[in-house]
C-alpha cells in the first residue's frame, strides 16, 4: 500500500479506541462533578458542597482531574486532523459548526438558566446550605446586588475547541506543515520530557489544582495548557504506531505518575498562591504538568490495547456521552441539592447522585436525541467505512 492509499484508509477508518476514550473522558466528568460535593478541598467554593465529606474523595478526584480533560483534547485533536484530511478545511469547519458551535449556542443559555434556577431555589429552601449557598443567600438579600456576568460553565470545552479550530486554519495558512513533520520525528524522551515543560508556565499562573476556565474571556493559561494537548492529538493522527512502541514504558509512567501525585498531595496541603508571584506554585505546576502528560499517554496506550473494539454497550456509551455530558450538571445539582439535608454517609449520597444522574442522562438519549433533530448535533455519527485494529 502506498502513502496516498494509507492516508485514504486512515481518513475513512473508524478508530474505536479513540471513540471509547472520548466517551470515557466525558462520562468520567459526571463522576468528577458528582464527587466535588464531598471534597474537603472544594467545600468553600462549590454550590452543592455537602456536610458529609471525606479526604478520600480529594485523593481520587484530583488525580483524575489532572489528565481527564488533557486526554479529551488529545482525542479531539486526533479527530480534527482526520476530518481535515477527509473533508478539507471547508468541510471540516462546516462539520464543527454543526457539532460544536451550534450545540454551544443552543445549550449554554439553557444550562445556565437551569443551574441558576435550581441554585436560587436551593439557597432559599435548603436547611443545611453549603458556604457558597450561604453567600448566595446574602447576595440575594442585597438591595442593589450587581448582576454577575455569565460564564460558560461546564461547556467551556466547546468554547476552547472553537478557538483551537481557528488555530488549525491559521497554522495551515502559514504553511506550518513542515513543523508538523519535525515534531512527529521526535523520540519518546522528547515527548515525555519536554512537552510537560511547555505546560509549566500556564499551570504556574493559576492555583493548583488548576480551575475550569469558565470565563467568556479566553484564559491565556488555559490556552497554554490545553492547546499543546490538542496539537499533540492532531499530530498523532497517522502516527498511532508510536503508541505501540510506548506500550513497554506505559506501566512505568503509571507508577511514576502515582509517585509524583503523592508528592503533589503533600505540597497541595501547604499551598500558598500569590497572584503577584506565580513562581510560588512552580513546584506544583511542574508536578501537574508531568502527571498530565504521562497519564494521558498511559490512557492512550491502554485504550489502544483494551478498547479498540465495539459492542452494543460501548457503542451506546460512545454515542450518548456527548449528550450526557452537556445535560448532566443541571440534573446532578438538582439531585444533590435534594440530598443536602439528609443525614446519610457521603458514600451513599455520592452513589445515589451518580447513579441517578447517569441513569437519567443515558436513558434520555434514545427518547430525546436519537432519530430526532438533535441527532445531527449531539447524537451518533454515521458508521465509517472500516475500523482500524490495534
Amino acid at each position: 500500500m502506498n502513502a496516498l492509499e494509507g492516508n485514504a484508509v486512515q481518513a475513512t477508518a473508524r478508530f474505536h479506541y479513540m471513540d471509547n476514550l472520548r466517551a470515557l473522558a466525558m462520562l468520567s466528568g459526571v463522576i468528577f462533578h458528582a464527587a466535588l460535593a464531598y471534597s474537603p478541598l472544594l467545600h468553600p467554593f462549590f454550590p452543592t458542597a455537602d456536610r458529609a465529606q471525606s479526604f478520600v474523595v480529594d485523593v481520587g478526584i484530583w488525580f483524575l482531574h489532572l489528565f481527564r480533560m488533557p486526554l479529551f483534547f488529545v482525542v479531539a485533536g486526533f479527530f480534527a486532523c482526520m476530518l481535515v484530511q477527509r473533508r478539507g478545511l471547508g468541510g471540516f469547519f462546516g462539520n464543527r459548526l454543526k457539532r460544536i458551535a451550534l450545540p454551544f449556542v443552543i445549550f449554554w443559555p439553557l444550562v445556565h438558566l437551569a443551574l441558576s434556577w435550581s441554585t436560587v431555589h436551593a439557597a432559599a429552601s435548603v436547611q443545611h446550605p453549603s458556604p457558597m449557598l450561604v453567600m448566595i443567600q446574602q447576595f440575594m438579600q442585597m438591595e442593589d446586588a450587581p448582576t454577575l456576568p455569565p460564564g460558560t460553565g461546564h461547556l467551556w470545552f466547546l468554547y476552547y475547541l472553537m478557538i483551537f479550530y481557528v488555530l488549525i486554519w491559521s497554522a495551515r495558512s502559514m504553511g506550518l506543515q513542515r513543523l508538523d513533520d519535525s515534531l512527529r520525528k521526535l523520540g519518546p524522551i522528547w515527548h515525555l520530557g519536554l512537552l510537560p515543560l511547555v505546560l509549566v508556565p500556564a499551570l504556574a499562573a493559576v492555583s493548583a489544582p488548576h480551575p475550569a476556565p469558565e470565563s467568556l474571556l479566553p484564559q491565556f493559561w488555559a490556552l497554554g495548557f490545553y492547546a499543546p494537548f490538542f496539537a499533540y492529538g492532531y499530530l498523532l493522527f497517522g502516527q498511532e504506531d508510536w503508541l505501540a512502541r510506548a506500550r513497554r514504558i506505559a506501566p512505568w509512567l503509571l507508577l511514576a505518575s502515582i509517585a509524583l501525585y503523592a508528592v503533589f498531595l503533600q505540597l497541595l496541603a501547604g499551598q500558598t498562591y500569590d497572584a503577584e508571584d506565580p513562581s510560588a506554585s512552580l513546584a506544583l505546576a511542574v508536578l501537574e504538568a508531568y502527571i498530565s502528560v504521562w497519564m494521558t499517554l498511559v490512557c492512550l496506550v491502554a485504550g489502544r490495547a483494551l478498547l479498540n473494539r465495539s459492542n452494543r454497550v460501548l457503542r451506546y456509551l460512545a454515542d450518548a456521552s456527548y449528550w450526557t455530558y452537556i445535560i448532566h450538571l443541571p440534573v446532578l445539582f438538582a439531585i444533590q441539592y435534594a440530598l443536602m439535608d439528609l443525614d446519610w454517609h457521603w458514600g451513599l449520597k455520592f452513589s445515589v447522585a451518580l447513579i441517578a444522574t447517569s441513569g437519567i442522562c443515558l436513558l434520555s438519549y434514545p427518547l430525546v436525541v436519537r432519530g430526532r433533530f438533535l441527532t445531527a448535533l449531539v447524537g451518533s455519527r454515521a458508521p465509517a467505512a472500516s475500523a482500524v485494529s490495534g
